[in-house]
């Protein structure tokens, strides 16, 4: 396909960061990133076989910082139009270190493959190879999991990894 992703990073957060994390192991694709000191998430400690640095700090914001920096790209799915919190942190910080981003927003999408022809785009255009997911946990959107697993699967059809 074309297509030369070599690496799924993401923070370890429930929600986008885990699916997206889930997604790579269960595709054989090389997953990292950076989590806050303690592997901290909303829901506890975050597993270990997530292969997650943890950063000097337990700051939330400093393990976005550090993804952004690490990665060629990011792409901040959710499901509503709005970036808050933490998604719209990234989106700063991206800009910030001059990174491409994307956010790919379930309510924007006029169907369920928009998002992912969008992404593959996105990923083709900008030459990335490691990409850093972001996203909101999924205590403020419960269904994010779906979207992301979903949206990775039509973008990166990776099977044949298998």
């Amino acid at each position: 396909m074309g297509l030369a992703l070599a690496k799924i990073v993401s923070g370890g957060q429930t929600g986008a960061d885990r699916a997206a994390l889930d997604w790579a192991l269960a595709h054989g694709l090389p997953h990292g990133g950076w989590c806050p000191r303690g592997r901290k998430a909303e829901d506890g400690t975050i597993a270990r076989h997530y292969r997650l640095t943890e950063t000097p700090g337990d700051s939330y914001a400093q393990r976005t910082e550090l993804n952004v920096r690490d990665s060629e790209g990011t792409a901040i799915l959710s499901l509503s139009r709005t970036l808050t919190g933490g998604s719209r942190k990234t989106a700063e910080l991206a800009r910030q270190y001059g990174k491409p981003w994307l956010h790919l927003s379930k309510e924007a999408e006029a169907s369920r493959g928009d998002a992912a022809k969008r992404l593959r785009g996105f990923v083709r255009e900008h030459h990335i190879r490691v990409l850093n997911v972001a996203g909101p946990r999924a205590s403020t959107e419960p269904d994010i999991g779906r979207f992301v697993r979903e949206t990775l699967d039509l973008a990166f059809e990776v099977s044949s990894r298998r």
